[in-house]
C-alpha cells in the first residue's frame, strides 16, 4: 500500500492494503482500518480508533480514543450481508461512541456534516443526521432514527427506533423519545413533552424576531388553541407563511407515528 508522504500512520496501527487514505490524515497508535475503507483527507484518528469494512468517512473528522465505526447492526435478524456507514466531513466524535451500518443488503447508517457527537453512546442502523447536530454523551439513538440539521440532542437522551426530530430542536437530558419532534420546539421531561420554543437555538442561528414571533404563535395553535391538528396546521400554513412554518407544517403532516404532545 502507497501512502502519500502526507499521511502518518503510528507504528502500532494496522492498516489494510485495500483501504484509502486520504492526504494529510493521522491514524494513531492501535487503530485499526479494515479493507473495504475510505478516509478522507485531513482526518485525526486517536489511539485505538476501529474503522470496519464498508465504512466512509469524508474530510476534516476528529475520532476520539476508542470510537468504533461501522459496527454490525445489533439486530438479531442481521445475516452479514454488505451495508454501508457514510460518514461526511467536519465531524467530531469523541471517545468510546459506536455507529452501526445498515441491516438490510447495501443500505446505509449515514452522518452528515459537522456534528459533534460526545462520549459513550451509540448510533444505530440505517440513521440518517444531517448536519451542525450536537449528541451529548451517552445518548442512545437507535435505528432509523432521522435528525435533521442543528438539532441538540442532550445527555442520556434515548430516542426509540423510527422517531424523526426536526431542525433546531432541543431535547433536555434523559429525555425518553418514542414520537417525532417537530422543528424548532424545546422538550423534555422522562416521557418527552413539548415545552415552548428552542430560543437560544433559534437566536444562535439567527433567526429574526419576525420569524420567532410566527413560530411563537404557530406553536400557541398547535398545543394550545384547542385546534384538531389538522385545522392548527391550515390556520399556521393561512396566517403564518414563512419559510420556517412551512417546514414545520410539512414535518408533521409526514409524521406516521404522530408527533410529541405537550405536558398537561
Amino acid at each position: 500500500m502507497a501512502l502519500d508522504a502526507s499521511i502518518y500512520v503510528a507504528p502500532t496501527a494496522r492498516v489494510h492494503p485495500d483501504a484509502v487514505i486520504g492526504p494529510g490524515t493521522r491514524i494513531g497508535e492501535f487503530c485499526v482500518i479494515e479493507s473495504d475503507t475510505t478516509i478522507g483527507p485531513g482526518c485525526v484518528l486517536e489511539p485505538y480508533v476501529y474503522v470496519k469494512r464498508w465504512t466512509t468517512l469524508g474530510s476534516a473528522n476528529e475520532i476520539s480514543a476508542g470510537t468504533v465505526l461501522g459496527t454490525d447492526p445489533l439486530d438479531k435478524s442481521f445475516d452479514g450481508a454488505r451495508s454501508y456507514l457514510r460518514i461526511g466531513d467536519c465531524n467530531k466524535i469523541r471517545e468510546h461512541f459506536t455507529i452501526s451500518r445498515g441491516t438490510q443488503p447495501e443500505t446505509e447508517t449515514r452522518i452528515g456534516n459537522g456534528n459533534y457527537i460526545m462520549t459513550s453512546g451509540h448510533i444505530a442502523h440505517n440513521c440518517l443526521l444531517g448536519d451542525d447536530i450536537v449528541v451529548a454523551s451517552c445518548a442512545l439513538v437507535a435505528g432509523y432514527v432521522e435528525i435533521e440539521n442543528q438539532a441538540f440532542i442532550s445527555g442520556g437522551v434515548v430516542i426509540h427506533q423510527y422517531s424523526r426530530i426536526g431542525r433546531l430542536a432541543m431535547i433536555g437530558g434523559n429525555t425518553r423519545v418514542n414520537s417525532d419532534l417537530p422543528p424548532f420546539f424545546l422538550y423534555t421531561n422522562f416521557n418527552v413533552a413539548a415545552k415552548g420554543l428552542n430560543m437560544v437555538g433559534l437566536k444562535r442561528a439567527g433567526f429574526s424576531l419576525s420569524d420567532v414571533e410566527r413560530l411563537k404563535s404557530a406553536y400557541r395553535l398547535l398545543y394550545r388553541s384547542g385546534l384538531k391538528q389538522a385545522e392548527a396546521l391550515e390556520r399556521i400554513e393561512a396566517e403564518l407563511p414563512s419559510e420556517h412554518t412551512r417546514h414545520l407544517v410539512d414535518f408533521i403532516r409526514k409524521s406516521t407515528r404522530g408527533i410529541c404532545r405537550e405536558e398537561t
